[in-house]
C-alpha cells in the first residue's frame, strides 16, 4: 500500500486568513449594508502599469503570428528577462550575471521549491513572527525547524549569537509581517555567521522596492561575503502589481557551494527537470518592468501605497501607539492597546469601526499582542480607516456607516 507523506499530518491548521474571512463574512451577513475597510491581506489594488500592459498586448500579438510565435520557454528564464534583471542589479551596484538569475512564477513557489537543494536533515531557522509558508514548507519536508524569537526590544530584527544553530536561514527584509528592515551591519553579522557555519541564507527581498532610506540594503548581495552563503528570492507581485499575473526571480551565485556541490548548477538541473518555464507573455510583461519607463511607472504606484503608510503612521503617532514598519515597507506592525490580544483587537475594530487587519498571533507566538496593517488599499479607504482608528483609540465616538 502506498504511504503518503506523513509529515503533512504535522501541519497546523492554516486558519489565519480563513478565520479572518469567516469573521468578516459573518459580520457582513449581520450588517449587509456595511462597508469594510480592508487592510489585512497584502494584495495590491492598483492595476498593472501602462508599460507592462503594452508589453503584454504585444506578446499576445506575437503568439498570433507564426513568425513571432513562442512555444516552450527556457526553463530557467528567457535570456531577455534574465539579462534585464542582471542589469537592474548592476544599476544598484550589485554585480550579477544573467546565468545567476532564475525566472519563476513567484516568490512563494521558489521559497518552497528551493528546499530541494538541501538534505532533509538540515535544520531551518525561522525568525518569528514569520510569513507562515516558511514554516509550513519545512514541516512538509520533515525538516527540524529552529524558531528564533524577535520582539519590540530588538526591533523585530534578532541577530545570531553563540547559541544559534542552523543550516538554512530565512531572512525577510523588509519583513513581512513586521515591516522591519535589516541594516548593512546587521546583515553582515548574519552573512558572517552563515559563512563560518556552512549555512545558507534564503533572503526574501520581495519588498525591496519599498525601501526609501538610502542607508538600508535592497539586496543581501550588497554585503561582502554574501555570494558564498546566500540565495535571494524576489517578486514582482508587490513591486509591479503582479499578484494576479505571477512572476518572480531568484539569484543563486555561481560561487555558492556546499560539500563540493555547486548550488547554481544544482538549481539549473532542478529547473530543467521539474519545470517547462514561465509563459512568454508574462516574461515579456516582466521585462517591461525593468525599462526606464516601467521603473518610473511602478514607482509612481509604489508612492501611492507609501502615502497610505504615511497616513496610517501619522494616525498612530497622533495617539501614541507604538509600531514599526511603514516607512520602508508596505506593512505596519502595531502594538495592540491596553494589552489586548491580537484576535480581541481584530474583533473590536471590526465591530466598532469596520476596519479589517491581521492579528499578529497568526504569524507565530511572538506576534501575540500585535497587529498588522497592509497599505495596499485605496487612498480613500485608508484615510477613512485611519480617521476611524484615531477616533476609536482616542476614546472618541467614530462616525460609522
Amino acid at each position: 500500500m502506498l504511504k503518503p507523506n506523513m509529515y503533512y499530518g504535522n501541519l497546523k491548521e492554516s486558519y489565519l486568513f480563513y478565520h479572518i474571512a469567516q469573521k468578516t463574512k459573518a459580520y457582513l451577513q449581520e450588517h449587509p449594508d456595511a462597508h469594510l475597510y480592508r487592510m489585512g491581506i497584502g494584495d495590491v489594488s492598483l492595476p498593472l502599469c501602462d508599460a507592462v500592459v503594452k508589453a503584454l498586448h504585444e506578446a499576445v500579438d506575437d503568439q498570433a503570428d507564426a513568425a513571432r510565435f513562442h512555444g516552450y520557454m527556457p526553463e530557467c528564464g528567457a535570456p531577455f528577462l534574465r539579462e534585464a534583471i542582471a542589469e537592474y542589479y548592476g544599476k544598484h551596484g550589485v554585480s550579477v550575471t544573467a546565468d545567476e538569475v532564475f525566472v519563476s512564477s513567484g516568490a512563494s513557489d521558489e521559497l518552497g521549491d528551493l528546499l530541494d537543494l538541501f538534505d532533509r536533515g538540515s535544520d531551518a531557522l525561522v525568525i518569528e513572527p514569520a510569513y507562515p509558508a516558511y514554516v509550513d514548507a519545512n514541516v512538509m519536508a520533515g525538516r527540524n525547524i529552529v524558531h528564533l524569537a524577535s520582539s519590540k526590544e530588538n526591533g523585530f530584527l534578532p541577530l545570531p549569537d553563540e547559541n544559534t544553530k542552523a543550516d538554512i536561514i530565512y531572512l525577510c527584509s523588509p519583513n513581512n509581517p513586521t515591516g522591519a528592515v535589516f541594516s548593512r551591519e546587521q546583515l553582515a553579522q548574519w552573512v558572517r555567521f552563515a559563512n563560518e557555519n556552512g549555512a545558507v541564507i534564503l533572503f526574501d527581498a520581495a519588498y525591496e522596492a519599498f525601501i526609501e532610506d538610502e542607508t538600508l540594503p535592497h539586496s543581501i548581495f550588497e554585503i561582502e561575503g554574501a555570494k558564498t552563503c546566500a540565495i535571494e528570492i524576489c517578486s514582482l507581485s508587490k513591486t509591479a502589481g503582479f499578484t494576479g499575473t505571477r512572476l518572480g526571480y531568484t539569484v543563486i551565485p555561481k560561487t555558492l557551494c556546499r560539500n563540493g556541490m555547486n548550488l547554481n548548477e544544482m538549481w539549473v538541473r532542478n529547473r530543467t527537470t521539474k519545470t517547462n518555464g514561465v509563459s512568454y507573455i508574462i516574461q515579456k510583461g516582466g521585462a517591461a518592468v525593468f525599462t526606464d519607463e516601467g521603473q518610473r511607472q511602478i514607482h509612481d504606484n509604489i508612492q501611492i501605497y507609501k502615502n497610505n503608510a504615511r497616513i496610517l503612521m501619522e494616525a498612530l503617532d497622533s495617539i501614541g501607539i507604538w509600531y514599526c514598519g511603514g516607512k520602508n515597507a508596505p506593512y505596519i506592525w502595531m502594538k495592540c492597546p491596553d494589552n489586548m490580544g491580537s484576535w480581541e483587537f481584530f474583533d473590536w475594530i471590526l465591530n466598532e469601526i469596520q476596519v479589517v487587519g491581521t492579528p499578529g498571533e497568526g504569524f507565530g507566538a511572538c506576534g501575540e499582542g500585535y497587529f498588522r496593517f497592509s497599505t495596499f488599499g485605496s487612498p480613500e479607504d485608508t484615510k477613512e480607516a485611519a480617521r476611524r482608528l484615531v477616533a476609536l483609540l482616542s476614546k472618541e465616538k467614530p462616525i460609522s456607516e
